[in-house]
């Protein structure tokens, strides 16, 4: 269910595994996505096992609309009754409050200041790379006083660049924006390393040292990957920082 979990100086990331859950084929098992035709019941519960594993409030959990864009947003509670918005990046300076990112390929960006009690969630697909979703979440975590310098940065299963192809077009366009994204695949034909792009755009805004994973969610049976199935669910990664005292 939880493939990952690490704690550095109270600040926590978790990324799931498909596996735990109640979902039926094609969703099997631990589906999180709530917009991909899955029954909206067992991607409840399978939220509520998610959390519960991690050791979160399923309730303090907050998710977003996802669009593929480059808009971060300030939050300090869940959505509840609100709408939830479209934006691909979430930042909190609320120690407790977990934030979420889905992701099916794409790669999910989770990033804390413990010292300045900040933390953040993105989600860096092939665009968001492009439109600069990773700095405009640098860039609010810092405006709430975080220093790059202390932002402790972890990046989840993903497709690599060996199996994300794409048009030689395309490649050439995210590699005008982003030229550590240039990629091949291992038979040969042009691709996109989104996971390289967003580790370099960290670096160069200061944050250094980033973990990633090290699964490729097309190459991984264990784990959901949108370019392999087309129909599947959605993994999850949180990131939350505790309480202070």
């Amino acid at each position: 269910m939880i493939g990952q979990r690490e704690s550095v100086s109270g600040a926590h990331f978790g990324f799931t595994d498909r596996w735990g859950g109640v979902s039926a084929a094609p969703y099997e098992e631990l589906n999180l996505g709530g917009a991909v035709g899955d029954d909206p019941g067992s991607v409840r519960t399978n939220r509520e096992l998610a959390a519960g594993a991690l050791g979160v409030d399923p309730a303090r959990v907050v998710w977003m609309n996802q669009v593929h864009g480059a808009d971060a947003v300030v939050v300090d509670e869940p959505w509840g009754d609100r709408p939830v918005p479209e934006v691909d990046a979430v930042v909190t300076a609320r120690q407790g409050l977990a934030l979420a990112v889905l992701t099916a390929d794409c790669v999910p960006v989770l990033l804390a200041d413990p010292v300045a009690g900040v933390a953040a969630a993105a989600h860096a697909g092939r665009p968001g790379l492009v439109a600069g979703v990773v700095p405009a979440a640098v860039r609010a975590m810092t405006e709430l006083g975080a220093d790059p310098a202390r932002i402790v940065a972890r990046t989840g299963p993903a497709v690599c660049g060996r199996c994300y192809e794409v048009p030689e077009d395309m490649r050439a366009d995210v590699a005008a924006v982003e030229p550590t994204a240039y990629a091949e695949t291992s038979w040969g034909t042009p691709a996109v390393d989104v996971v390289a792009g967003v580790h370099a755009q960290l670096e160069r805004l200061g944050v250094s040292g980033a973990g990633r994973s090290p699964v490729c969610t097309r190459e991984s049976d264990d784990h959901f990957s949108y370019r392999r199935d087309r129909t599947t669910g959605r993994l999850a990664s949180y990131v939350w920082l505790d309480p202070r005292t």
